[in-house]
């Protein structure tokens, strides 16, 4: 099973951490200058006070700097890589998407930057070279110290709780996203065509439609 498959998973299996139950919110679009996007739509289907909650975040000024920016776009494209099936995360907008959660949950900011300083450091250690800067070859060698905690060394925790976050906030952001839902193949409720129970099935119970309901019920063609 992929890095993909594997999140899917968790979306369709119901396997949620707290990121996933909390953090599905509308991301602001992004605009030019230091401020998201103040004019986001009005949507039907949210309460007004939402609505107002998602335009006071989007006024707020921008909190991650380019180069963060950047460096969670590398991390969410490596999480979830575009593949046959459906585009990467930044195709689905997560950064922005994480830009929006860290300004709506704020408990998540200290972490989220500490983690980038973190593997920064660690790069620059390693590498001489910022996170951003590395080979694709040396970012994954990073990550892969990060990505699986029981495989995780010494004096790499923090790395690992930032990547945790980073993954459950990517996952979030993709599968909530219309690429995402695509991705999993949900339909939502869709119309279908019903001529009733089965002949066979009625006669198995001794039961029958009468004249009269055969007459009134709407009968679909099977071959169309």
């Amino acid at each position: 099973m992929d890095r993909r498959d594997s999140l899917k998973a968790l979306i369709v299996g119901g396997i949620s951490t707290s990121v996933l139950l909390d953090a599905c919110k509308q991301p602001a679009k992004e605009a030019a200058g230091n401020k998201d996007n103040a004019k986001i739509p009005e949507q039907p289907d949210r309460m007004a006070e939402e609505n107002l909650a998602d335009r006071k975040i989007a006024e707020q000024p921008k909190f991650f700097t380019a180069n963060e920016m950047a460096t969670i776009t590398l991390l969410g494209d490596i999480i979830i890589p575009k593949d046959a099936v459906s585009g990467s995360a930044s195709d689905a907008k997560v950064p922005d998407f994480i830009e929006f959660i860290v300004k709506d949950m704020p408990e998540h900011q200290v972490p989220m930057r500490g983690g980038l300083r973190w593997l920064d450091m660690q790069c620059l250690k390693h590498f001489n070279k910022a996170f951003k800067d590395c080979s694709h070859a040396q970012q994954m060698e990073m990550v892969d110290q990060i990505a699986w905690p029981k495989k995780a060394g010494p004096g790499m925790q923090q790395g690992v709780a930032f990547f945790n976050l980073m993954r459950n906030l990517t996952a979030t952001g993709f599968y909530t996203s219309e690429i995402g839902v695509k991705d999993v193949g949900y339909m939502g409720n869709t119309p279908n065509q019903w001529n009733g129970v089965p002949e066979d099935v009625l006669k198995q119970y001794n039961m029958a439609y009468t004249e009269k309901e055969l007459k009134e019920c709407v009968s679909f063609d099977k071959k169309v």
